[in-house]
């Protein structure tokens, strides 16, 4: 029996958005995974590592699931919700878990890693990057590229203009990358479908994804949620594109 919009948005209201977890949504939510796999590559560099950094690792989920870690393996995340959550995931492994605010610079001295990993940060700080990784070290990061779930945004905001949507583009990555004195040895993205099954999933995700539509609350933009969920009603699933690349740095 379908449900009514009030239950549904309150539902996505209600549910906790602690961690990086997005399991809540399955079933109500789907999102195509790029085709590089990034968890099996980050695995494989992981595991030739001698000590190596997660910057940002959100609620852990990622670093969790390498099947080895070097000798020393250290994460840093700023958000308090997420900070407890990577604890509780990545202290049974002896990974190192250091609150750090999202600005530079890095708390850990020049050439500490070999390795320095990120998915999905909110902003890449390249000189600190560069700074901390030792000569021949890696940098190996998967992003959210331009424009990623703009369809959604807009739906809230309105069109939004060029610069905004060219935000986080890989060409501006790469010349960040080179300009840090890095050099980039691979450099690929994908357009990607995500599809939202009801609007308590478009609740959620919001909630939790709190830079797509800054400030987001459902008394806020109830009008404009009334409204897609009427869409999503009469079409079956509201379709989004998110962009990924993936980039990877050499010293």
């Amino acid at each position: 029996m379908s449900r009514g919009f009030e239950e549904l948005v309150a539902e996505g209201a209600a549910v906790s958005v602690d961690g990086w977890d997005f399991s809540w949504l399955e079933g109500r939510a789907t999102e195509q995974r790029p085709s590089w796999g990034y968890q099996r590559m980050m695995g494989e560099r992981m595991a030739t590592a001698r000590a190596a950094l997660d910057v940002q690792t959100g609620g852990g989920e990622a670093l969790a699931g390498v099947p080895e870690l070097p000798p020393l393996a250290v994460a840093t995340e700023s958000w308090p919700p997420n900070i407890a959550e990577a604890t509780r995931l990545l202290h049974p492994r002896g990974v190192v878990v250091v609150a750090d605010a999202d600005e530079p610079p890095l708390p850990f001295a020049d050439e500490a890693f070999d390795l320095v990993v990120s998915r999905h940060p909110v902003t890449t700080w390249w000189p600190e990057i560069a700074r901390v990784l030792r000569p021949g070290g890696t940098y190996f990061s998967q992003q959210v590229g331009p424009a990623s779930v703009f369809e959604l945004v807009e739906h809230f905001l309105g069109p939004q203009p060029r610069e905004v949507r060219r935000k986080r583009h890989p060409d501006d990555a790469r010349a960040a990358a080179q300009a840090a004195g890095l050099e980039v040895v691979d450099l690929r993205s994908e357009s990607l479908r995500t599809e939202f099954f009801d609007i308590g999933a478009v609740v959620y995700f919001l909630r939790r994804v709190i830079w797509m539509v800054p400030g987001f609350t459902v008394d806020r933009y109830r009008p404009q949620l009334r409204s897609l969920h009427e869409r999503i009603e009469a079409e079956g699933s509201f379709v989004a594109t998110t962009t990924r690349f993936l980039i990877e740095c050499r010293k």
